[in-house]
């Protein structure tokens, strides 16, 4: 693995997940991460900003939510009603589960409610939506800190690409790299290919296993690091939450192969550096 210890960052970051794609994890690495940064004794806030396709409180636990973060863009609820208690003593703002009123939602308003309570917390992570449309670009003006998740495919590296172009002409700054669901398999991007690309430090692989898929077909659905504490991939959240938190990470070597990942890096070598 080339992932490496970086700079502890300053608390009352806030750290906004994308993937441009959608199906790649986002969710799924907000709501382990956060509790893996609880585990570490940080307060953590996690805000579900996918408006239309919501779904971080249904791996929380929590169902149905009556207040959510589209009362309080809509205007008729506070931050505070719409906060509730997540696992390990992580807060969460679901979005709701209607589309009743997702038109009406202005969600530029996201940008001000975050700098209004981010101080409160050491760590408040956005589970943003997929795309580029206008609420996934305020999901990302909200934070601090921009943290790309991808799979080691060609379609969803060549979507984060896009994704740090546009973080790089809004100014934004950017943290790293996650790469999901990795088996290891033949054809499969590598991450030295992908680091190269995007110019950005991986910071966690998170393998393919079945303990992820199983924490969602349980009848109670729940987080692996809930559901298989000393798991490989519960292991490998927390090894990421520590990486962003500044704690020490074992750095462990692996093989890498040559691929046809040279092509697409060569694809988009013209476009590789963006003036901020």
């Amino acid at each position: 693995m080339l992932c490496f210890k970086e700079e502890m960052i300053n608390m009352g970051e806030v750290i906004s997940v994308v993937s441009g794609k959608g199906g790649v994890g986002k969710t799924t690495l907000v709501a382990n991460v956060s509790i893996a940064l609880s585990e570490l004794g940080f307060s953590v806030l996690m805000i579900d900003a996918d408006i239309t396709m919501s779904n971080l409180s249904l791996l929380i636990g929590i169902n149905n939510p009556p207040i959510t973060l589209t009362d309080v863009l809509l205007g008729s609820a506070s931050v505070k009603d719409a906060t509730y208690d997540g696992p390990k003593k992580t807060k969460i703002i679901p979005s709701s589960l209607s589309l009743s009123s997702f038109q009406k939602i202005d969600s530029d308003k996201l940008v001000s409610i975050v700098k209004d309570i981010k101080d409160q917390y050491d760590y408040v992570l956005i589970d943003s939506p997929a795309g580029i449309e206008k609420n996934v670009i305020s999901s990302m003006v909200a934070a601090t800190q921009i943290l790309l998740i991808t799979e080691p495919t060609s379609p969803s590296v060549a979507d984060v690409f896009k994704i740090k172009i546009i973080a790089e002409r809004l100014n934004l700054r950017m943290l790293g790299v996650i790469i999901n669901k990795v088996s290891n398999i033949k054809g499969e991007i590598q991450e030295k290919d992908i680091v190269r690309m995007l110019e950005l430090p991986c910071y966690g692989k998170i393998p393919y296993t079945e303990d992820i898929r199983e924490s969602f077909l349980l009848q109670k659905i729940e987080p692996v690091i809930i559901h298989k504490p000393t798991s490989v991939s519960a292991e490998a959240f927390r090894a990421i939450a520590r990486r962003i938190s500044g704690k020490e990470v074992q750095v462990v070597q692996s093989k890498e192969r040559k691929g046809i990942f040279s092509l697409f890096l060569k694809l988009f070598s013209k476009n590789k550096k963006i003036k901020r």
